[in-house]
This record gives structure tokens, sequence and C-alpha cells, in this order.
């Protein structure tokens, strides 16, 4: 108690001193005070306290200090049951950390909030807060879900979802008794001894209750343990068990007692309402003081307006045409300055509209990829295993889905990279003969099928070599002709090529892809380069497609620096026309050579296999033994960097990028510290923010993408092993 009164008057003797009153007197110090005046139940002191704390962050301007000022005072008035105030200081707590970065802070009085609300039965506007709370905890990567889970199960309580808040419950008594855990754990068992109680299960109800019990012991929730035995008490009653229900009521109604002892003890009866009128005449006097200053400041502004109304009148009458023409100079300007204001809070809206679309599909088509690997994968083993002659149609149509997801996904990832300005031009030597007649030889199948004309009409005076990007041209022609032989039946597909112009070092060329398909819609020809846009409905039933392909064609000739342009009529065809220009190269263009592998290559090499997901691992493994090869499977990280330390008998890692623990990139790195020669082949979903470059400059060797092609898979693990 000696103590006590010391660090009572403690700022008495403090603020003696102006020197030392300027470096004690703050925010911090109050609050301080006030805590410690809260941790031993003098609640109206700890109210004193803080409300010197908040004034004089106010006076300073200190906005972390007045929110944590009002936190406090919320925790204070849900501790004394006052729940209307408690409310009213979380929301001005939460105004005012919302002006400083994302924290913990603003999470808890969201949090606090919607448990005030809980008080007060107002379950929706618990149910925003709490998710408030969720955005805030997930944004800054902490994980609460223990804590939140407990408030959302209850809320589904209340709405009589019993089974889901059944679950959340079982979920949370699951967990280790651990101290941080208890309060969570021993709500969470009386919620479900209630729940229980309710289907007039009631031995059921008193196992859960007894639990809770327990483990109240070791919270020290008095409240929560009062609550608990009257339950107990009402179960026993069910039972007949007249003696252990009067024992636990009488405990109940003593443990009451106690706690309304204890609220007088924290706050007399006048306290609160002394301090409440206080704090009223306080920020009436503030009023006072601000209009009377306000005062002042009106009759000297007054006077200042007077005279200068009479500069002005004096002024206007030498130079009134001068003093119109500004008067409109002005507001043409002011008007300017809204619109320019306008146009970019609405460019503003946009791209972030267009940032956040962009990073939903790119997060969609990197989350399907792990699954649609499970399917290609197996589908591929199960096709190597000599299925029946049955099972074969089954399997191929199989593998054609995935094929067709996996190339919806991509076209997604690249339409992404390309608005996202995460994709850059190659400058490379080839020959536009070459390329397209690549491109009619892997086509003509598909002409043949629909008994199509396929006809290349190439101008023999364009230059023979060229410097470009001949993979986003392949890109364009493949779906330009494609389309052009999807959508016509016993017809033509011709592309020409034309060469307009040869100046200097640059050759301006006309390319043309024409049709005599279906043709497209006069009201669709604006709308057919739009994402997911096709003629109709019908001719997306009965063709197919995903609705991307012109959307990435359109892109990819604007980003080459051409024009697309369309003309077609229904039943006539269509035609796609653009001009680029590309240099002249005098380099001699390079074939590649195809890629192969022998299986001796790969036969009895050791591959460390670095996977957290079950089924990839299952395939992965799979499919290195098919060639047999040796391999071990290890799920995180951590354990993948002891393995590779204290064993190096493995030829090969394969490594998934996104993995539990420390990612598959940072265990790369730290194996280059003590392993360089290792080959280690990154496994990844590649995703929009990801790219080759960025994998291999952590010391990765080489990437492989999720879903992988098979052949391709082995080709890579050859090469990687024939060059360490």
């Amino acid at each position: 108690m000696k103590c006590f009164w010391i660090v009572l008057l403690l700022p008495m003797f403090v603020f003696s001193s102006p020197k030392q009153a300027k470096k004690i007197d703050s925010t911090s110090y109050y609050i301080q005070l006030a805590k410690y005046n809260k941790k031993v139940n003098n609640y109206k002191f700890s109210l004193v306290f803080n409300q010197k704390a908040f004034n004089y962050a106010k006076e300073n301007n200190d906005i972390e200090g007045k929110a944590k000022s009002c936190f406090l005072f919320g925790t204070t008035y849900y501790d004394l049951k006052k729940i209307t105030d408690a409310i009213d200081s979380f929301t001005k707590s939460s105004l005012f950390y919302s002006l400083l970065r994302p924290s913990t802070d603003l999470a808890l009085s969201y949090y606090y909030i919607g448990l005030c609300y809980m008080e007060t039965e107002e379950f929706s506007k618990a149910e925003i807060y709490f998710d408030k709370s969720k955005r805030i905890y997930n944004s800054i990567k902490i994980d609460a879900s223990e804590t939140l889970n407990l408030q959302k199960a209850i809320l589904y309580k209340t709405k009589g979802q019993i089974d889901l808040a059944t679950n959340l419950f079982n979920e949370i008594i699951s967990k280790p008794d651990v101290e941080d855990v208890f309060k969570t754990k021993v709500e969470a068992l009386y919620q479900l001894g209630t729940i229980e109680e309710k289907h007039n299960r009631s031995n059921l109800a008193l196992n859960y209750l007894n639990r809770a019990l327990v483990l109240s012991e070791k919270d020290k929730n008095l409240e929560q343990k009062s609550k608990i035995l009257l339950e107990l008490s009402l179960n026993y009653d069910k039972l007949l068990n007249l003696k252990k229900s009067h024992f636990y009521l009488k405990e109940h109604l003593n443990l009451k007692d106690s706690l309304a002892d204890l609220y007088k003890q924290k706050l007399g009866a006048t306290d609160y309402s002394e301090f409440k009128e206080s704090e009223r005449m306080r920020t009436i006097a503030q009023m006072s003081k601000e209009k009377e200053a306000q005062e002042k400041t009106n009759k000297f502004a007054k006077l200042i307006s007077i005279l200068a109304i009479a500069l002005i009148s004096i002024l206007s009458l030498l130079s009134l045409s001068l003093y119109k023409n500004n008067i409109i100079r002005n507001r043409s300007n002011i008007l300017l300055k809204e619109k320019f204001n306008e146009l970019q809070i609405a460019k503003d809206k946009v791209e972030k509209a267009s940032q956040a679309r962009a990073e939903f599909l790119s997060t969609v088509s990197h989350e399907l990829r792990t699954p649609l690997n499970a399917i290609n994968g197996i589908t591929h083993l199960l096709l190597e295993e000599n299925p029946k002659q049955t099972q074969m149609n089954y399997l191929n149509s199989l593998k054609f889905s995935g094929n067709y997801l996996l190339t919806f996904i991509n076209e997604i990832l690249e339409i992404n990279r390309i608005e996202s300005s995460n994709i850059e031009i190659e400058y490379i030597s080839f020959s536009i003969k070459q390329l397209l007649g690549d491109i009619h030889s892997s086509l003509k199948e598909l002409a043949t099928k629909n008994n199509n004309q396929f006809v290349m009409e190439i101008d023999e005076k364009i230059p023979e070599t060229l410097l470009g990007d001949p993979t986003k041209l392949s890109q364009i022609f493949i779906n330009l002709i494609n389309n052009a032989l999807k959508f016509t039946q016993n017809g033509e597909v011709k592309v020409i090529t034309k060469l307009l112009k040869k100046e200097d070092e640059t050759a301006t060329i006309h390319f043309e892809i024409t049709d005599t398909g279906i043709g497209i819609p006069e009201e669709k020809l604006e709308s057919v380069f739009d994402s997911f846009s096709q003629g109709s409905i019908e001719i997306n039933r009965k063709y197919g497609g995903t609705g991307l392909g012109l959307t990435i064609v359109k892109k990819l000739v604007d980003l080459l620096g051409g024009d697309i342009k369309l003309y077609s009529k229904v039943g006539f065809g269509s035609t796609f026309m653009f001009d680029l220009d590309l240099s002249i190269s005098s380099n001699e263009i390079l074939i590649e050579k195809p890629k192969l592998y022998s299986s001796n290559t790969l036969k009895d090499k050791k591959v460390l296999i670095v996977e957290d997901n079950k089924i990839n691992q299952m395939i992965t493994k799979k499919m290195v033994e098919n060639k047999g090869m040796v391999c071990e499977i290890i799920d995180n990280g951590e354990d993948a960097i002891t393995a590779l330390k204290n064993n190096n008998t493995f030829d090969l890692v394969l490594m998934d990028v996104h993995l539990p623990g420390i990612n598959g990139t940072i265990a790369t790195k730290e194996i280059r510290k003590f392993n360089k020669k290792i080959p280690i082949i990154a496994l990844t979903a590649i995703s929009l923010n990801e790219n080759r470059e960025m994998l291999l400059s952590f010391g990765m060797t080489d990437v492989i993408t999720k879903p992988f092609e098979p052949e391709n898979f082995y080709i890579i693990m050859a090469k990687n092993l024939l060059d360490s």
C-alpha cells in the first residue's frame, strides 16, 4: 500500500521542476500510471491518468498517443461493463489507428468492438467488426485464428448453425493446454456444454462443463467461472441430482457476490458519474475557450475584411478591366483543376480495379496449377501402365481436358503478364518464311479435319533474316489461324504476307489472315477483342474456346507496335490484318536442335524430392522411379538443407518453390553456401510475380513449370545431370 501511494504522489514531485516536467509530462508516462492503477483495481485514478494522457496527446497532435489512450479507455469501460462507453472509445481508437500503418492495435480495436456488440447481442454488427479484425491480421501476416474462430463459432451458434459452431468449438478444444489457449478453450467447452444442454444431453453437457471448470481455475476468469457454475447447477437439476445442483448454485451465488464486491472496489458508486461529469465540464470549458478565441479571430478577420474591401474598391476603380480578366482566368483555372482532379481520381480507380483483377486472375491461375498437375500426372502414369482398351477413351478424354484447362490458365497468365508490363520484347534473328512454314505444318491436321484448304502466300521480296520476337509472332499467328480453321468448314483459310516498304534497315510487312467461315456479327466487331468475348453463346457451345485468344493477339500486336484491324460479315468469313516494322538482320539464324535424352543418363541416379503436397510427392516419385532412378522425399526446406549437408550422395534435387517454413528459393540459397555443384531444379506453378530469371538468381540451375509435361520433365533432368 505504501508503494501504491508513492506512485500516485510521484507526479506532484516530478512536476515541481520545469526542466524535469518537460521530460516526464508525456502521454506514455500517464498511460503507464493509468495501466498500473488499473492493474491494482484502482479504476478511479486509472481513468484520471488516462484522461491526462489523452489531453497531452491532443495538445501535441500525437495521433498514436490518442489512439493508445482511447484503447485503454475502451478496455477499462469494458472491464466495468460500461459497454456503450467502451464502444465509443474503441471506435475512436480504431479511427486514430487507421491513420497509421496497419497494426495489431488496429485489429484489437476492431476485435473489442465486436466483443462489445456480442455483449449487447447485436450479432450482425459484431460479425462485421470481427471480419475487419481478421482482414487486418491477415494483411500484417499474423495468425489470430484461435481467438477469432471462437467468436465466429459463437456467432454461428446464435444464428442456429449448430454444426458449423460445434466443428469450430471442437477444433479449439483439441489444441494443447498452453497458457495462451486457456481462455478460448474454457469458453469453447462452456459453449459446447450449453449446446448439449439444449439437446437434452445433460451427461455430455456435464462432461464439457466440468472440463471447462477445471481449466477456468488456471485462467482465473471469475466471470467465466460463475457462468460455468450456473450451467452445472442447471444440468444436475435436470438429472435430479439436487445435492450437486444446490452445491454449484451456491458456489455460483458466492462468486457472483464476490464479483459485485470486486466491482465496488474497482470503482466507487459515484466515482464513475463524477469522472464523466468532470469530463463533460472539461469539454464545455474547452469549447468555451475555443468559442472565445474564435470570436476574437472573427473580429480581427472582420476588421481585415473591411480594410481589404476598401483597398479592393480603390484598386478596382483604377484597374477594372484587369480585375475582370483575373476573375475569369481564376474561374477557368479552378474549373480545370477540378476536372483534372476528377480525371485523376477516375484514373486511380481504374488502375486499382485493373490491378485487383490482375492479381485475382493470377492467383486463381497459379492455384489451379497444383491440382491440375495431379490430374495430368496421374493420367500420364495410368496411360503408361497399359490400361484396358475400354479405359483408354476415358484416360484420353481426361488428358485432353487437362491440357485444355492448362491452355486456359496459361492464356489468363499471359494476359496478366502483358497488362502488368511484366513481359519483355526479344530481339533475335529469325526467318518469317521458316516461322510461317512451321506453323503451316503444325496446323495442317486441323485444316484437314474440317476439310479446309490452308494456303500460305509469302512475298518473295521479304528479307530472309529479320530481327524481332518470333515467339510472340508465333502466338499471334497460331491464335488467328487456329480460330480461322476452327470456325471454317469446307472452305479456305489464307495467310498473306506482303512487303509494303523497305527503308534503310527496316522492313514494313503487312500480315493478313482470311477465312470463309461463319463470320462475326456487326454488333460484336468492337467487343470481340475483349476478354472472354465470343460471337454468341451458341457459338461458344458449338465450337468451344476460352474467348481469350483474340485478347492476347490484340495485346501482343500492340506490344510489337502494330494495330490489328478486323473486317467480317456473317456467312462470308473474316479478315484480320496488321502491319509491323521489323529490323533487317545480317546475323545467321541459329536453328535450335531438338532436345533428346538417353534413359541411361537417368538410370540409378539418386534424386532428392523436396515437396509438401502429398499427391505431387506420389506423382513425382512414380515418374522418377519409372526411369530407374532412386528417390527420397522431404516435405520442407529446413530438412532438405540438413539432408544435403549430411549426405553428399544425391545426384539431383527437385525443389518445390512454395514450401512450409522457409520456401524453396531460400532453402536453395542456404544449400549453395556448402554445395555449389549439385543441380537444383525448381518445381513451381509459376505466377505473375515469378519468372525464370528470378528463380535462377537464388542458385537454382533450371526451372520446370507445373503442371509439367512428362517428356520435357525428363529432358531437363537429363540435361542438368550431364552438365553437372
